[in-house]
Protein backbone atom coordinates (compact mmCIF):
# COMPACT_ATOMS: atom_id res chain seq x y z
CA UNK A 1 0.00 0.00 0.00
CA UNK A 2 1.45 3.38 -0.94
CA UNK A 3 1.67 6.30 1.51
CA UNK A 4 -1.45 8.09 0.22
CA UNK A 5 -3.55 4.91 0.36
CA UNK A 6 -2.27 4.22 3.86
CA UNK A 7 -3.14 7.73 4.96
CA UNK A 8 -6.60 7.51 3.38
CA UNK A 9 -7.21 4.10 4.99
CA UNK A 10 -6.10 5.49 8.36
CA UNK A 11 -8.35 8.52 8.02
CA UNK A 12 -11.27 6.20 7.28
CA UNK A 13 -10.33 4.06 10.28
CA UNK A 14 -10.17 7.16 12.48
CA UNK A 15 -13.59 8.26 11.23
CA UNK A 16 -14.98 4.79 11.98
CA UNK A 17 -13.47 4.84 15.45
CA UNK A 18 -14.77 8.33 16.16
CA UNK A 19 -18.23 7.34 14.95
CA UNK A 20 -18.17 4.31 17.25
CA UNK A 21 -17.07 6.53 20.15
CA UNK A 22 -19.90 8.98 19.50
CA UNK A 23 -22.51 6.25 19.11
CA UNK A 24 -21.53 4.48 22.33
CA UNK A 25 -21.22 7.79 24.19
CA UNK A 26 -24.70 8.92 23.17
CA UNK A 27 -26.13 5.49 23.97
CA UNK A 28 -24.49 5.67 27.41
CA UNK A 29 -25.97 9.14 27.93
CA UNK A 30 -29.42 7.93 26.93
CA UNK A 31 -29.29 4.83 29.13
CA UNK A 32 -27.85 6.48 32.23
CA UNK A 33 -29.45 9.88 31.79
CA UNK A 34 -26.13 11.67 32.10
CA UNK A 35 -25.52 15.10 30.58
CA UNK A 36 -23.03 16.01 27.90
CA UNK A 37 -19.57 17.10 28.97
CA UNK A 38 -18.67 20.76 28.65
CA UNK A 39 -14.93 20.08 28.51
CA UNK A 40 -14.65 20.19 24.69
CA UNK A 41 -16.35 23.61 24.58
CA UNK A 42 -14.32 24.83 27.56
CA UNK A 43 -11.14 23.73 25.77
CA UNK A 44 -12.04 25.61 22.60
CA UNK A 45 -12.95 28.69 24.60
CA UNK A 46 -9.68 28.68 26.56
CA UNK A 47 -7.63 27.92 23.46
CA UNK A 48 -9.28 30.81 21.61
CA UNK A 49 -8.60 33.15 24.52
CA UNK A 50 -4.99 32.01 24.79
CA UNK A 51 -4.34 32.46 21.06
CA UNK A 52 -6.24 35.72 20.75
CA UNK A 53 -8.85 34.29 18.38
CA UNK A 54 -12.31 35.71 18.94
CA UNK A 55 -15.35 33.44 18.69
CA UNK A 56 -17.88 35.85 17.14
CA UNK A 57 -21.50 36.39 18.01
CA UNK A 58 -23.76 37.43 20.82
CA UNK A 59 -24.07 35.37 23.97
CA UNK A 60 -26.34 32.70 22.47
CA UNK A 61 -24.72 32.38 19.05
CA UNK A 62 -21.23 32.34 20.58
CA UNK A 63 -22.31 29.60 22.97
CA UNK A 64 -23.77 27.64 20.05
CA UNK A 65 -20.55 28.04 18.06
CA UNK A 66 -18.54 26.70 20.98
CA UNK A 67 -20.99 23.78 21.26
CA UNK A 68 -20.27 22.99 17.62
CA UNK A 69 -16.53 23.57 17.70
CA UNK A 70 -15.95 21.48 20.82
CA UNK A 71 -16.99 18.12 19.34
CA UNK A 72 -15.15 18.93 16.12
CA UNK A 73 -11.88 18.91 18.08
CA UNK A 74 -12.59 15.33 19.12
CA UNK A 75 -13.45 14.39 15.56
CA UNK A 76 -10.24 15.97 14.30
CA UNK A 77 -8.21 14.13 16.94
CA UNK A 78 -9.81 10.76 16.15
CA UNK A 79 -9.47 11.09 12.39
CA UNK A 80 -5.93 12.46 12.78
CA UNK A 81 -4.83 9.55 14.95
CA UNK A 82 -6.34 7.11 12.47
CA UNK A 83 -4.51 8.85 9.63
CA UNK A 84 -1.25 8.69 11.53
CA UNK A 85 -1.72 4.97 12.21
CA UNK A 86 -2.52 4.34 8.57
CA UNK A 87 0.54 6.25 7.43
CA UNK A 88 2.81 4.51 9.95
CA UNK A 89 1.39 1.20 8.70
CA UNK A 90 2.87 1.89 5.28
CA UNK A 91 6.30 1.83 6.91
CA UNK A 92 5.69 -1.68 8.23
CA UNK A 93 4.15 -1.02 11.67
CA UNK A 94 1.36 -3.60 11.71
CA UNK A 95 0.57 -4.44 15.35
CA UNK A 96 -2.09 -6.88 16.42
CA UNK A 97 -5.57 -5.64 17.29
CA UNK A 98 -4.85 -5.21 21.01
CA UNK A 99 -1.65 -3.23 20.51
CA UNK A 100 -3.18 -1.16 17.71
CA UNK A 101 -6.14 -0.37 20.00
CA UNK A 102 -3.79 0.75 22.75
CA UNK A 103 -1.75 2.90 20.37
CA UNK A 104 -4.92 4.45 18.90
CA UNK A 105 -6.26 5.13 22.39
CA UNK A 106 -3.02 6.68 23.60
CA UNK A 107 -2.80 8.85 20.51
CA UNK A 108 -6.40 10.01 20.75
CA UNK A 109 -6.04 10.77 24.44
CA UNK A 110 -2.84 12.70 23.81
CA UNK A 111 -4.68 14.69 21.16
CA UNK A 112 -7.65 15.51 23.39
CA UNK A 113 -6.76 15.18 27.06
CA UNK A 114 -3.30 16.76 26.89
CA UNK A 115 -4.60 20.10 25.57
CA UNK A 116 -7.42 20.03 28.15
CA UNK A 117 -4.92 19.51 30.94
CA UNK A 118 -2.47 22.08 29.56
CA UNK A 119 -5.23 24.69 29.39
CA UNK A 120 -6.44 23.87 32.90
CA UNK A 121 -9.81 22.51 31.77
CA UNK A 122 -9.17 19.15 33.46
CA UNK A 123 -6.65 17.92 35.99
CA UNK A 124 -5.64 14.32 35.31
CA UNK A 125 -3.41 14.21 38.40
CA UNK A 126 -6.31 13.52 40.68
CA UNK A 127 -10.01 13.45 41.18
CA UNK A 128 -11.75 15.63 43.78
CA UNK A 129 -13.10 12.70 45.81
CA UNK A 130 -10.01 10.56 46.02
CA UNK A 131 -7.03 12.73 45.24
CA UNK A 132 -5.76 9.83 43.16
CA UNK A 133 -5.19 9.49 39.44
CA UNK A 134 -6.50 5.91 39.58
CA UNK A 135 -10.17 6.71 38.81
CA UNK A 136 -9.08 8.88 35.90
CA UNK A 137 -6.80 6.17 34.50
CA UNK A 138 -9.50 3.52 34.92
CA UNK A 139 -11.96 5.79 33.16
CA UNK A 140 -9.54 6.37 30.30
CA UNK A 141 -8.62 2.75 29.78
CA UNK A 142 -11.76 0.87 30.69
CA UNK A 143 -14.77 2.96 29.71
CA UNK A 144 -16.80 1.43 26.94
CA UNK A 145 -16.92 4.48 24.64
CA UNK A 146 -13.14 4.71 24.50
CA UNK A 147 -12.74 0.94 24.15
CA UNK A 148 -15.18 0.86 21.24
CA UNK A 149 -13.44 3.76 19.53
CA UNK A 150 -9.98 2.24 19.87
CA UNK A 151 -11.17 -1.16 18.71
CA UNK A 152 -13.02 0.21 15.67
CA UNK A 153 -10.07 2.36 14.64
CA UNK A 154 -7.65 -0.52 15.04
CA UNK A 155 -9.93 -3.07 13.38
CA UNK A 156 -10.68 -0.85 10.39
CA UNK A 157 -6.98 -0.15 10.00
CA UNK A 158 -6.20 -3.86 10.41
CA UNK A 159 -8.57 -4.70 7.55
CA UNK A 160 -6.26 -2.76 5.28
CA UNK A 161 -9.02 -0.65 3.83
CA UNK A 162 -7.62 0.63 0.57
CA UNK A 163 -9.78 3.32 -1.04
CA UNK A 164 -8.06 2.82 -4.38
CA UNK A 165 -9.03 -0.85 -4.49
CA UNK A 166 -12.59 -0.06 -3.45
CA UNK A 167 -12.84 2.43 -6.33
CA UNK A 168 -11.20 -0.06 -8.69
CA UNK A 169 -8.26 2.26 -9.35
CA UNK A 170 -5.59 -0.30 -8.56
CA UNK A 171 -6.94 -3.13 -10.71
CA UNK A 172 -3.76 -4.57 -12.18
CA UNK A 173 -5.44 -7.34 -14.18
CA UNK A 174 -4.95 -7.28 -17.92
CA UNK A 175 -7.60 -5.18 -19.70
CA UNK A 176 -9.28 -8.23 -21.29
CA UNK A 177 -9.84 -9.73 -17.81
CA UNK A 178 -11.40 -6.46 -16.62
CA UNK A 179 -13.81 -6.50 -19.56
CA UNK A 180 -11.86 -3.91 -21.52
CA UNK A 181 -10.15 -4.40 -24.82
CA UNK A 182 -6.44 -3.69 -24.90
CA UNK A 183 -5.44 -0.55 -26.75
CA UNK A 184 -2.77 -1.19 -29.34
CA UNK A 185 -0.99 0.86 -31.92
CA UNK A 186 -1.60 -1.84 -34.54
CA UNK A 187 -4.72 -0.85 -36.60
CA UNK A 188 -5.57 -4.47 -37.58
Amino acid sequence: MNRWSGLAAGLAAGAAGTTALNAVTYLDMALRGRPTSSTPEDTVEKLAAKTGIEIPGGEDSRKNRLAGLGPLTGLAAGVGVGGALGLVGTFGFRPNLVLASLVAGAGAMAGTDAPMAALGVTDPRGQPRTGSATPYLISCTASSPQRSSRAWTARTSELGLDPASIAGLDDRRPPEERGQWPVTDDPQ
